[in-house]
């Protein structure tokens, strides 16, 4: 099959809900890599960055080889430790003097190396969740969601206004391609809330930001690790076009059923390591991947984006078998639409 769209032009037609020429292969590695650039605007500072560092709410994260380089708040480190004290510790980030213009031009000139082939994607600032986590941590923030639900919403209404502001300006300033929600509120086994209460304090909020960004027409992207399949048709009510990383855990089958192309599927492969490892069958792996191709692929609405996660990228004998689903998933990719 001769391909006519680029990378770029087919991703976001899966993004848009419209039927691609051919499946996009999203990976870290070989020719396809990265369909998107996502980008961390120089407004957040360098805390995500090697050693970590303070973020603009004043939240310190660590970073290093034994949390495979994810930024995490410092542990036993939290810098709120009772919800009903938030109005004296909790401060927002003050941009009075950020110059917007500036850090547009210098953020699409570090991120972007080829606009014709990447699109260019935005990290968003909707992650209430997340970040009231990074403030209490997931003990104390949890039990204050279901003890003091009421003042829990007047905090994140605090920072609503925050993630409004700088939504409103990355949108007018940088012209994204996409918009990037992630906000983590799952596990591998289920949800770290209830449906019910993430419907209450975190959906409403999120359709205040997400509402500007439909109506700039942007698609939206929402990075939500774990089985968090109870969470998704409110998000998919209030906008959200892709699913990054839709995980194993959850029906995507039935997901895709469920919503068609309106919801894009962005990953759905997971390689199981064998108790044989590291003696691994190539021929096993290529069935993997056609496997998902074979569930999720049929009429669009699927972004293929799976590798080994769980071990040492740099591991000689992971990067073969990165390697084996990467040219199993390009090859199936040209030819799944036929």
């Amino acid at each position: 099959m001769t391909a006519h769209l680029t990378q770029k032009e087919n991703f976001l037609r899966v993004a848009r809900g419209e039927m691609p020429e051919y499946v996009p292969v999203s990976s870290f590695f070989g020719p396809d890599a990265p369909l998107i650039t996502m980008a961390d605007p120089c407004i957040l500072g360098s805390f995500r960055g090697p050693g970590g560092g303070v973020d603009p709410w004043g939240v310190t994260f660590v970073t290093g080889e034994e949390i495979n380089f994810a930024a995490l708040p410092k542990p036993n480190d939290f810098i709120l430790t009772d919800v009903t004290k938030w109005r004296d510790v909790i401060k927002a980030p003050d941009y009075s003097g950020f110059d917007w213009e500036a850090a547009a031009r210098a953020d699409r000139k570090k991120y972007v190396q080829d606009p014709d082939q990447t699109a260019f994607v935005l990290s968003g600032f909707a992650d209430l969740f997340q970040q009231f986590i990074g403030f209490m941590g997931f003990t104390e923030g949890l039990c204050a969601i279901y003890e003091e639900q009421e003042e829990v919403e007047e905090l994140l209404d605090y920072m609503l206004e925050h993630s409004l502001y700088i939504t409103k300006n990355l949108l007018h300033y940088y012209k994204p391609e996409g918009y990037y929600l992630l906000d983590d509120t799952a596990s591998k086994l289920n949800p770290f809330i209830s449906p019910k209460l993430f419907n209450e304090i975190l959906v409403p909020r999120y359709k205040q930001c997400l509402d500007l960004v439909r109506d700039e027409n942007i698609p939206i992207f929402y990075h939500n690790c774990g089985r968090c399949e109870d969470l998704i048709p409110s998000m998919v009510d209030i906008g959200v076009n892709v699913w990054d990383p839709a995980q194993v855990e959850n029906d995507l089958v039935g997901m895709k059923q469920k919503y068609g192309s309106k919801l894009a599927i962005n990953g759905g492969f997971e390689f199981r390591m064998p108790s044989t490892w590291p003696v691994v069958d190539e021929e096993d792996v290529r069935e993997a991947v056609r496997d998902t191709f074979d569930r999720l692929a049929p009429n669009g609405g699927f972004i293929f984006n799976g590798m080994i996660t769980s071990l040492d990228y740099f591991d000689p004998k992971v990067q073969e078998v990165n390697g084996w689903i990467a040219d199993e998933a390009r090859k199936l990719s040209k030819t799944v639409y036929n």
